[in-house]
């Protein structure tokens, strides 16, 4: 059992954040950030960093602000699938909030970043104070259940080339620039395909001038390119997740 939270702490002011800040934490009511302003904590999460394994008791919450986060399913046989990413749109950890019980999927670091990291209770607490705290977490998790049924509907009924594109998409929806930091293992590991089917799908969208791979880096250079290859399943996603973040006239900034 993990002994230590992950992440290297730094101190952190909720009104202090730069204009990259988690933007669902932004849209929190202004009573809401100050009472967590002295719990929060800035952390650095690197490549890799389990944040939790199922089974684990959920001690904080994380809301990315240059991280990505993957939530991976564990299979029998030790393989794991992704069913969802999280980034500066949302939060990782909605088990503080959504009946809590241990762990039952994993959270890795996908792209390494910064996040900013609350204890689960506080969470739990201002939740259950209701307010627009409360609808605006619950709307954050009906989006992150939509994203995951998505996923599975996606990896069922869409070709590899298609899932890639997808998954691309939302990563670079979560990166800070046109480079996703991957490699084609990781890749395949995330869509639970082999990594030559990854490569060859990365192949194809060489050609067509779409990416450029290498290094552990994948680089998009043609990105209304590159979603029109990725199936229905990225533009609802990402259309779920507008709703969610449309500016609201009684969130405090």
């Amino acid at each position: 059992m993990r002994t230590s939270p992950p992440g290297i702490r730094e101190p952190a002011d909720l009104h202090a954040v730069d204009a990259d800040r988690n933007r669902l934490l932004a849209l929190m009511p202004r009573e809401t950030r100050r009472a967590w302003t002295p719990l929060c904590e800035l952390v650095s999460l690197p490549l890799g960093e389990a944040l939790f394994d199922p089974g684990d008791t959920l001690r904080f919450v994380y809301f990315p602000v240059t991280a990505t986060v993957a939530l991976l399913h564990l299979l029998g046989t030790g393989d794991c699938v992704q069913v969802a990413m999280v980034g500066r749109e949302g939060l990782v950890g909605t088990g503080a909030f959504m009946g809590g019980g241990p762990m039952t999927m994993r959270a890795v670091v996908q792209n390494a970043g910064t996040a900013l990291r609350i204890d689960a209770a506080a969470v739990k607490e201002e939740f259950e104070h209701g307010g627009q705290t409360m609808r605006l977490l619950l709307q954050y998790a009906q989006a992150l259940m939509f994203q995951v049924s998505q996923t599975a509907v996606c990896n069922r009924h869409h070709t590899p080339q298609q899932q890639l594109c997808r998954w691309l998409m939302l990563s670079l929806d979560r990166a800070h620039g046109d480079e996703i930091v991957t490699t084609h293992e990781l890749v395949g590991m995330m869509l639970g395909v082999r990594r030559e089917t990854v490569s060859d799908a990365i192949g194809r969208l060489q050609a067509q001038g779409l990416v450029r791979s290498g290094r552990g880096r994948i680089k998009v250079l043609d990105r209304p390119g590159l979603e029109l290859g990725a199936c229905e399943c990225y533009r609802m996603v990402r259309h779920e997740y507008e709703m969610l973040l449309a500016a609201r006239p009684d969130a405090g900034s």
